[in-house]
């Protein structure tokens, strides 16, 4: 978990939600998505952005919550991405809150568990491996939505 700006989580935001198709080849995922995780949580906190993206199959779902310029310039940068096609976005809209205000950018299967360990500070002396499902009940609603969006379970429009 990376904590984002404290003023982030208290003030009404812009939260979208796209999906896509990914085009990674299978043998340069891993590797590739590694790369992605590391430019998106740097970029993504200098620009006040959090959210969660979430990987099925072939599938991506990402929910960006900020300012909405910065979210929307952010979505027309994925869009034009090589890596995606079949982009569109499933739902958009100023919310009370983030809903991810701690995570820049947090991956999450979508079975419900982390893929890549989510790390916290202990006491300022070190990290330890974060709870298995460090998630809220208003982040478990959106990623169930994001989940069935991927699953045939939600209208995309």
């Amino acid at each position: 978990m990376t904590d984002g700006p404290a003023s982030v989580t208290t003030q009404e935001v812009f939260r979208l939600i796209y999906r896509s198709h990914n085009r990674i080849p299978e043998r340069e995922r891993k590797a590739e998505l590694g790369s992605i995780f590391s430019v998106s949580r740097s970029g993504n906190k200098k620009r006040g952005v959090t959210g969660a993206l979430l990987t099925h199959q072939d599938w991506f779902v990402q929910a960006l919550e900020g300012d909405e310029a910065t979210v929307r310039g952010l979505y027309e940068r994925i869009y034009r991405d090589a890596r995606h096609e079949r982009v569109s976005v499933i739902e958009t809209g100023t919310v009370e809150a983030r809903v991810f205000g701690r995570w820049s950018m947090a991956k999450v299967s979508d079975d419900g568990e982390s893929d890549i360990p989510l790390l916290m500070n202990v006491d300022k002396g070190g990290i330890s491996p974060a709870a298995p499902r460090p998630t809220t009940p208003e982040q478990e609603n959106v990623l169930e939505f994001m989940r069935n969006s991927v699953r045939g379970g939600a209208t995309v429009g």
